[in-house]
C-alpha cells in the first residue's frame, strides 16, 4: 500500500474533500499559514475524537484522544462528525500594556468540527493553527439555563517515549508551610527522559517543555474564565503519554465549586502547543494571542514599573515606618515607580501612618503597593492583613479606603489552588481593584494563563520558586543557577513572573552561588509588569556607579524580544527592546565556563555598553564595544556567571 509523507493511506487522502464536508468521520486536516504545521483530526472506530500534529514531516504529537465527559452526557466516544467547517483565516491585532511584546499580530487558520453524541447533544472542537503552534478548545453550542458539570476532560498529548521533559511537579494541596500549597513553587525536572519520568503525585504544572522528534514543544493553557478550573498535566509512566487533569478536592474557595460548572453555550480554555525551535518557543505570544481581550475600558492609570522591596533580604523586622521611608527614598533615587510594603503593615505601621507614607512617596513620584493575605480557611499563615478581601463588600470597602489613602496597588498572597471557585476569586480581586485604580500582584498563586491581557491591571504573579527561596535554604541557592536558566523557556514564556530578581548583596546565612553580573542579567532575562528588585539601598550603594546607572536605565516596559542563544537549564541569552535600545542579558546556569559567540548585528549596529563579571564573581567590569555586521561578540562566561549589555542600535 502506498502512503503519504505523513503516514496517511493514499486512498484516505483521496477522500479528504468528502471528509471535509462531514460525509465521513475522518481524517481531516488543517495547516498553519506557512504550511509547516499540520493537525490531522479523525474519529476512530469507537467514535472517539483523535488528533495528531505533524511539523515539517515529523510527528511531534502522536494519535491522542480528545473529548469531555459531562455529568449529563458523554462527549468522548460514540460520536458522529456532523460537519467539518471549511478552513477560515483568523487575524487579530492587540496591544499589551506590559509583556514580552507591546504590539502583536496573531495569524492562524481555523477549523471547527461539529460533533454529536448518541443522545443528540452537540459539541464542537475548534482548532487554530498558527506558524508557531496549535491551539484547540471545546464548545457546547446549545442553549440551556441549567448548570452543567464537566466531570472529566479527555485531552491527551502523546509524545515519543524517547523525548525529554523540562517540567515542574505540582505540589499536593494543603501541604507545605502553613498548608499554603499549591503555589507553583517547585524545582523543575531538567531534561528528564520521558521513558524514565515517573508520574507526579499531584500532576505537572503548565507550561511544560518537551524535546521530541527533533522539535521543541511547549504545552500550556490560556483564557480560563469564571466557568472553568485551572488544569494540570498527568502522565503515564514510560510511554510519553500526558493527559489533562483537574485540581484536587481542597482547591476551592469556601463553599465554592471545584470542577467546571456552567450554563450553555460554554467554551473551555484553549489548550496550546508551541512547536518549533527554541527561538520559536521563547518568542511565541500564543498564550496572550488567545487570551480574552481586555475588560478594563479605562487603562490610562495603569502604570507598569519597578519597585524597591525590603522584605526579601531584611525580612519581617523591616516592615516599620522608618525602614519603608528609606525604601521609598531608594526607589525615588533609582527612578523606580513603586515601593512594596510587605506583610503585617496594618499593625506594625498602621493605616494612618501608611497614608502619611503614601503622601510622602507621591511627592517623590513613587507609589505604594501594600501586601494582603488572601486567605479564608484555605491556609493557616499568620501574616496579615487577612480576610479583608473575601466578599464583594469586603473588597469594595478595603479598596475604596486604599484609593482614598493614595495607595497604588496590592500584593495578594497565599491563594488556595486552581478550583473553579478559586479561579473566579482571582478575577473578583482584579475587577474590584480596577474599580479603584489599583494594580495587582499575586503571590503564592496559580499561573496567570493570559489574564494580564484580560485584566491589564494584573501586573504580575509569582507562580515560581523565586529568589526568596534562596534566602530560606542553601539547597535552593545551590540550584538557583540552573533553575534560572530553565524558566525563560518555561514559566516566563507567556506570562509575567514576579521572581524578585537582582541581589548583589550577600544573603544572611546563605552562600549565594550566582555572580554579580548573573544577578544583573536576571533583571533583563526575567519579564514582569512590576519588577520587584531584591537589592537593598545599602547593597546598591556598594556596587560601582556604572552598575547603578545600568540598572536605572532598565525600562519598565518592553516592546519586543529576541532569543539569541541558550539551552534549557544550561544557559540563556535574551534581548529585549525599548525604544531605540536593546537590552541583552545572559545567564550561565552551569558549574563550568560557557563560551558564547553572538551576532548582535541582527538587532542593529551601534555602540554598546557591556557589563561582565570582574576578577571574581562579586565584582564587575564595564567596557564600550561597537556592534557591526561580521564582528560577533565573543564572551567567556564563568561558572554561574552572566553579562548585561545595552545596545543603542541604528536600524533594527
Amino acid at each position: 500500500m502506498k502512503f503519504s509523507v505523513y503516514g496517511i493511506p493514499l486512498f484516505l487522502m483521496l477522500l479528504l474533500p468528502a471528509l471535509f464536508a462531514g460525509e465521513e468521520n475522518g481524517p481531516a486536516s488543517l495547516k498553519s499559514p506557512d504550511g509547516n504545521i499540520e493537525v490531522i483530526f479523525s474519529l476512530d472506530q469507537q467514535g472517539q475524537p483523535v488528533y495528531r500534529i505533524v511539523a515539517e514531516n515529523a510527528e511531534v504529537i502522536g494519535p491522542s484522544r480528545l473529548g469531555l465527559i459531562r455529568a449529563d452526557g458523554d462527549f468522548s466516544r460514540q460520536l458522529t462528525l456532523k460537519e467539518a467547517s471549511g478552513v477560515s483565516p483568523v487575524q487579530s491585532q492587540y496591544h499589551l500594556l506590559h509583556g514580552k511584546k507591546s504590539d502583536i499580530t496573531y495569524r492562524a487558520n481555523r477549523r471547527i468540527f461539529h460533533l454529536e453524541n448518541p443522545a443528540q447533544q452537540a459539541m464542537e472542537i475548534i482548532f487554530q493553527v498558527s506558524d508557531d503552534g496549535v491551539a484547540f478548545r471545546y464548545r457546547f453550542p446549545e442553549e440551556s439555563g441549567d448548570l452543567k458539570k464537566i466531570e472529566r476532560e479527555i485531552s491527551r498529548f502523546q509524545l515519543a517515549p524517547e523525548g525529554r521533559a523540562w517540567i515542574q511537579p505540582m505540589s499536593k494541596a494543603k501541604t507545605g508551610w502553613e498548608h499554603s500549597n499549591p503555589s507553583y513553587e517547585e524545582h523543575y525536572r531538567i531534561g528528564t527522559g520521558l521513558d524514565s519520568l515517573p508520574p507526579a503525585g499531584s500532576g505537572w504544572v503548565f507550561p511544560a517543555l518537551f524535546h521530541t522528534a527533533g522539535k521543541w514543544v511547549l504545552l500550556s493553557e490560556t483564557a480560563p474564565d469564571r466557568n472553568y478550573c485551572g488544569s494540570r498535566l498527568r502522565n503515564e509512566a514510560g510511554n510519553g503519554l500526558f493527559y489533562l487533569d483537574f485540581p484536587e478536592a481542597p482547591e476551592i474557595f469556601p463553599g465554592g465549586v471545584l470542577q467546571p460548572h456552567s450554563t450553555l453555550p460554554w467554551e473551555t480554555p484553549w489548550r496550546i502547543a508551541v512547536i518549533g525551535d527554541l527561538a520559536t518557543v521563547v518568542e511565541s505570544t500564543l498564550g496572550t494571542d488567545l487570551a480574552e481581550p481586555g475588560r478594563i475600558r479605562d487603562t490610562e492609570w495603569i502604570r507598569p514599573g519597578r519597585a524597591s522591596w525590603s522584605w526579601v533580604l531584611l525580612k519581617d523586622d523591616s516592615t516599620v515606618f522608618d525602614v519603608q521611608k528609606r525604601f521609598v527614598d531608594y526607589a525615588a533615587r533609582m527612578g523606580w515607580e513603586y515601593c512594596l510594603v510587605d506583610a503585617d503593615w496594618d499593625t506594625k505601621i498602621g493605616y494612618d501612618k501608611i497614608a502619611e507614607l503614601a503622601d510622602y512617596a507621591a511627592a517623590q513620584k513613587v507609589g505604594l503597593i501594600l501586601w494582603y493575605n488572601s486567605a479564608g480557611d484555605w491556609n493557616t499563615t499568620p501574616y496579615h492583613p487577612r480576610n479583608r478581601l473575601l466578599t464583594r463588600q469586603d473588597r469594595i470597602d478595603e479598596f475604596r479606603r486604599l484609593h482614598e489613602m493614595g495607595i497604588k496597588g496590592v500584593k495578594v498572597d497565599f491563594f488556595g489552588g486552581d478550583g473553579q471557585s478559586m479561579m473566579s476569586y482571582y478575577q473578583d480581586i482584579f475587577e474590584a481593584a480596577a474599580a479603584f485604580q489599583l494594580v495587582v500582584n499575586c503571590h503564592g498563586a496559580t499561573l496567570p494563563r493570559g489574564w494580564q491581557r484580560t485584566y491589564p491591571n494584573l501586573l504580575s504573579m509569582e507562580s515560581i520558586k523565586g529568589f526568596e527561596f534562596v534566602t530560606f535554604e542553601q539547597g535552593n541557592a545551590d540550584l538557583q543557577p540552573s533553575h534560572s536558566a530553565v524558566i525563560p523557556f518555561t514559566r516566563n514564556v507567556f506570562d509575567p513572573m514576579d521572581f524578585t530578581p537582582m541581589a548583589f548583596s550577600e544573603v544572611p546565612n546563605i552562600e549565594r552561588r550566582t555572580s554579580g553580573a548573573f544577578e544583573l542579567a536576571t533583571a533583563i532575562v526575567f519579564q514582569s509588569g512590576v519588577q520587584h528588585y531584591a537589592e537593598t539601598p545599602r547593597g546598591m550603594a556598594r556596587v560601582p556607579a556604572f552598575v547603578r546607572d545600568f540598572v536605572k536605565a532598565i525600562p519598565p516596559v518592553w516592546e519586543d524580544i529576541r532569543f539569541l542563544d541558550g539551552f534549557p537549564g544550561q544557559y540563556a541569552v535574551l534581548a529585549r527592546k525599548s525604544g531605540e535600545n536593546w537590552f541583552i542579558g545572559g545567564l550561565n546556569g552551569q558549574n563550568q565556563a560557557r563560551e558564547l559567540r553572538l551576532d548582535l548585528s541582527v538587532l542593529g549596529e551601534g555602540a554598546a555598553i557591556l557589563i561582565t563579571d570582574g576578577d571574581n564573581n562579586r565584582s564587575f567590569r564595564q567596557q564600550t564595544i561597537s556592534v557591526k555586521k561580521g564582528n560577533p561578540l565573543v564572551l567567556s562566561l564563568p561558572a554561574h556567571g552572566g553579562f548585561a549589555l545595552r545596545l543603542s542600535a541604528a536600524g533594527n
